[in-house]
């Protein structure tokens, strides 16, 4: 049997969350086309017959800067550095650039085992897979390609197999029963994440915090959540709103249908939104919301 930690690094919206949640079976991670989806280290665990892969999902690597983003990129830097192996997921429908290959090479100079997820196949002419491959492979990139689509669950047992190959022999470092390592309140505040940033547009979501207040289990089997959307600027507040509360509702309800369904119950969801001026640069309330590099 096999069994070890694999980081899951690439640039933001290469598809890492959606693959890790594919692979695993399950959603333990949200997903939206938007950059900085993913802020912090998930664990994604897959067990079957013959080992168990930790799939360890890290923040997108993004060029722009706060306090928020730095702590994102050594997150992700920190969690290359302590597993067996390395994932590098690899948007193919955005083809292939320079600074892909000195990413690729980045990682691959840590010296640890490293396979290229190459996704987005379904949405790609198919002659390009080889073409990006060779020029890879002649650039110096000394890592098996797996050209993958996580929406159409193309080469998925493929990709497993020949991560799981990767690692060292040893027993599971999870029971088979554990899918991921964030706590069912986590996961609340993710979810209504994941619908602000497909509901609003521009800068609005990425500067978006959720803190759950209040995340209680009735004796009827039902749940009582309460939460603040936090977020950087009086106006954004205005825009989550909108017009007599109509766009708070509609993501409300929209968020409220995932966590019922994440749950398995019923939720009673009150939400608030709350005006902290540049949170993102700001330490103290970095670590207030749940961001911090103490893990």
């Amino acid at each position: 049997m096999r069994s070890g930690t694999v980081a899951v690094i690439g640039k933001a919206n290469a598809g890492k969350s959606t693959l890790v949640n594919v692979l695993v079976g399950e959603k333990v991670a949200i997903v939206s086309p938007k950059p900085q989806t993913t802020r912090d280290r998930i664990l994604g665990i897959l067990t079957r017959e013959d080992g168990q892969i930790v799939f360890v999902d890290t923040p997108g690597i993004y060029r722009q800067r706060n306090a928020l983003t730095d702590i994102m990129m050594r997150t992700t830097d920190r969690a290359a550095k302590d597993v067996d192996a390395i994932l590098f997921v690899h948007d193919g429908h955005a083809g292939v650039r320079d600074d892909d290959i000195e990413l690729m090479k980045k990682y691959l100079a840590l010296g640890l085992p490293m396979l290229i997820a190459y996704t987005k196949t379904d949405i790609m002419p198919k002659e390009k897979i080889p073409a990006d491959a060779k020029l890879l492979y002649d650039a110096g990139v000394d890592a098996d390609v797996f050209p993958v689509s996580a929406r159409r669950g193309r080469n998925i047992k493929k990709l497993a197999d020949a991560v799981l190959a990767m690692l060292p022999e040893g027993e599971p470092l999870f029971s088979e029963d554990v899918v991921s390592d964030r706590s069912e309140k986590f996961m609340i505040a993710e979810l209504m994440r994941e619908k602000i940033l497909l509901k609003y547009e521009k800068e609005i979501p990425h500067g978006v915090a959720i803190v759950v207040n209040t995340f209680e289990k009735q004796e009827n089997n039902t749940y009582r959540i309460d939460l603040d959307i936090v977020c950087e600027k009086k106006n954004h507040k205005a825009i989550l709103i909108g017009k007599q509360g109509q766009a708070l509702k509609e993501t409300a309800s929209f968020a409220r249908k995932d966590m019922e369904k994440f749950l398995g119950a019923r939720v009673f969801l009150t939400v608030y939104v709350k005006v902290k001026e540049d949170w993102r640069d700001r330490a103290g309330l970095i670590r207030d919301f749940g961001y911090s590099e103490d893990e």
